[in-house]
Formats: C-alpha cells, structure tokens, sequence
C-alpha cells in the first residue's frame, strides 16, 4: 500500500476524533448526570482555553522529536483515553482531566500529520497532497456522524464514546503500518536529503514567530475564526426564536458544509501553485461578510442552506490554505510545526470569543445586526491578507524566473 494511501486513511480516522466529542459531550453529561448547560459550559470553555496554551509547545515537540508516527499514535492513544475516561466520570475535576487529555492529543494531531505528509510527499507535492487530507478529514467527520446518527437510535447516546473510540484505533493501526521509509525527516524541514552530513541549525524560535508577515496572517486568521466561529450557534438561536426545529435544521447545515468542504479542499490543493496561496485565502474571506448578509436577511431555513454552503467554502479553503502559507514562510527554518502550532492558537483565541461577540452583539442591536457584526472582523481580516504580498507564493514566483530564464537562453 503506498504511504500516500496511508495518508489517506490517517486523515479519514482522525477526522472526527481532533475535537473530542465535541457537541455530544454536553449531551451525554447532561443526560447521565443531570449537569447543568451552565457547568457543562464551564468545563467546555476551561478545556478550550488550556488548549489554545499548549497549541505552541505541541508545534514544536513535533519539530524537537521528529518522528510524527509515534506521535500521532501518541495523540490518538491520549484522545482515546480521554474520551472513555468520561463514561463513569461524574465529578468537574474528573470530567475536565478526562478532557484536557483528549484536547491535548487533538491538539497534537495537526502539526504531526503536517510533518509526517512533508516528510512523505516534500514541499512542491505538499498543497496538493494536504487538499486530499483534507478532504479524506472532512469525509470522516461526515462517515462518524452518520453512524452516530443512525447508533443511537439502537444503542443509546454511548454510541458516540464507541465511534470515536473505534476511529482512534483504526488511525492508530493506519499509522503505524504506514512505510517508514518513505519518510525523511531531512525531506519534512527542507534540509537536503542527499547529504546527511549538512546539519544546519534550527532557527531561533523567536526570530521565527517574530515574522512581520506570520504574525499577520495569525492576526487575519483569529479575526476570520472571530466572525466565523459563532456564526452557526448564532443561527441556530435565531431558528429558536423563530420556532423553527433548530436542533434538526442545525445538523443539516453542518453535513451540508462538510459535503462542500470535501470538493473544496481538494481544488484548493490543486489552486494552490496554479493561483495562489493569498488568492485562495482573500476567497475564503470574502465568503464570510457574504455568508453573514444571507443569514442576517433570510429567515427561511431551506433558504439558509445557502449561507453554509459559503461555510463549506470558507472553511475549507483555509483548512487547506493556512498549512501551506506556514509553511512557506517557515521553510528550512526548522520550525515550521511549532509556527504553525503558535498560528493555530492565536486564531483559536478568535473562536473561543466569536460565540460572546455574537450573543452580545445580537443583545445589543438585534438579529440582523448581529450577523452584519460578525462580519465585520472578516473584512479587517480581507484588508489585512490583501497587505501580504507574493512572498508567501514562492513556488510561482520560482517558476516565473525559470521561464523568465528559459527564455533568455534560446538561441535568437
């Protein structure tokens, strides 16, 4: 089986898996043990805020150790082991440990699959190969929550400890059955691979999170993630107040935006190189404002699925774009995992407050209003990655010189 098949594989398993059980753990809690939206609220918020401070150091353990199979079972195995911890916990202090834990190997599992698919594939094969990543991601999220749909009509809400735990361990075997000669850890920093005895030094990590232009597109990032991430929870209140089923209307907007993010992520990978990394990103942020005016205008739930199609749209195209930009400004620096750790957790700040914006924004000035607010941040994100110019699209700026070149060279 080739290590790209493996690749493939990975990202499907660990596709539902990376956020714990995420919306079902308030379920589950609240059912077993009569907790309150309030403290299930609390834990959720607690486990989010530990998370955006080990994002960093989990980057750059994967850059330190340099062996992203291990690591990615390690991940798994914690993300596992978090989750079932869960099912006779009762007290705060156990359910929050249990989560931590689960959030951690979340946490790890980005920057691990980033190196371990450089490593495999190198950096020209790289926005191509992440684009299926993320597409085989996307179909797995999609593959759990239909067998969670359907399980707990038999089986009762634990279904959803048993899918997950099921997934970690098929990415576990998918993992450690993946080739290890097809990775180099030479290929994976941009060092040469045919000549071991060159170890050149990692660079300085802060010289490297100090980038004017990495510290730019972290800030576009949070503010995208400011207006993006309370926008369906916003959505689903504004169905309640309408008395529209919102439980149900809701499920369906997410499977929607994840069947977009299928197809999406795999053009993106292959937009990359042809148009652009900046292009696919001022795509991605221009969708937002417009997704925000569609919900803010139409009170039609059929209707409204036009709104998360253009969260299918944003949402992947920065799944895929934001890794290969990372890596384009940190290449051969030998700190790209840990840049690309420190990026996710300056945009995971946006998200954690884009629920609190939205709510009091909506207290504040209204439904419609609220939703042109949570526009706006992605317009500031808009402005800010049209400053970043084509230093961050090397790989056509390099082809450009090698027609420029090939050109020169032809006999007159």
């Amino acid at each position: 089986m080739l290590a790209t098949t493996h690749l493939g594989l990975i990202n499907t398993f660990i596709g539902d898996i990376q956020g714990g059980l995420g919306p079902f753990l308030g379920t589950w809690l609240a059912k077993t043990d009569g907790w309150s939206p309030a403290r299930v609220g609390l834990v959720t918020t607690l486990v989010g805020v530990g998370g955006l401070f080990l994002s960093g150091p989990a980057g750059a353990l994967v850059d330190r150790v340099g062996r992203p199979r291990l690591l990615i079972a390690v991940a798994c195995t914690a993300i596992l082991g978090g989750t079932l911890l869960v099912l006779p916990a009762q007290s705060f202090l156990t359910v929050f440990t249990a989560q931590m834990l689960a959030a951690a190997g979340g946490i790890l599992l980005l920057p691990a699959v980033t190196e371990l698919t450089l490593g495999i594939v190198g950096k020209d094969r790289f926005p191509k190969q992440h684009g299926r990543n993320q597409a085989y991601n996307h179909l797995g999220i999609l593959i759990a929550a239909g067998l969670i749909s359907f399980g707990t009509e038999h089986l009762g809400p634990a279904v959803a400890f048993w899918v997950l735990a099921a997934m970690a361990v098929l990415a576990i075997v998918a993992t450690l059955t993946t080739p290890g000669h097809c990775y180099n850890g030479r290929r994976a920093v941009g060092w040469k691979e045919d000549d071991p005895d060159d170890k050149p030094e990692r660079a300085k990590t802060r010289s490297v999170l100090s980038s004017r232009k990495l510290m730019v597109l972290a800030l576009a990032l949070a503010l995208f993630n400011l207006g993006n991430g309370g926008m369906l929870t916003l959505l689903g209140q504004k169905l309640v107040a309408a008395g529209s089923d919102a439980t149900a209307w809701t499920a369906r907007y997410v499977m929607v935006a994840q069947l977009v993010m299928i197809p999406v992520a795999l053009l993106a990978g292959s937009l990359a190189d042809k148009r652009g990394r900046r292009k696919l990103l001022l795509v991605a942020l221009a969708a937002l404002p417009v997704r925000a005016a569609l919900s803010a205008f139409i009170d039609d739930p059929l209707w409204l699925i036009s709104a998360e199609i253009l969260d299918g749209v944003a949402s992947g195209i920065v799944g895929v774009a934001v890794p290969v930009v990372v890596t384009d400004l940190t290449w051969s620096s030998g700190r790209t995992q840990t840049a690309l750790g420190t990026v996710n957790a300056v945009q995971g700040i946006g998200g954690a407050l884009s629920a609190w914006y939205g709510g009091v924004a909506q207290s504040l000035v209204g439904w419609t209003g609220a939703f042109l607010a949570l526009s706006a941040p992605a317009l500031v994100a808009l402005a800010l990655v049209v400053w970043l110019d084509a230093t961050t699209e090397p790989g056509r700026r390099t082809r450009r010189r090698e027609r420029t070149k090939a050109t020169s060279l032809q006999p007159a």
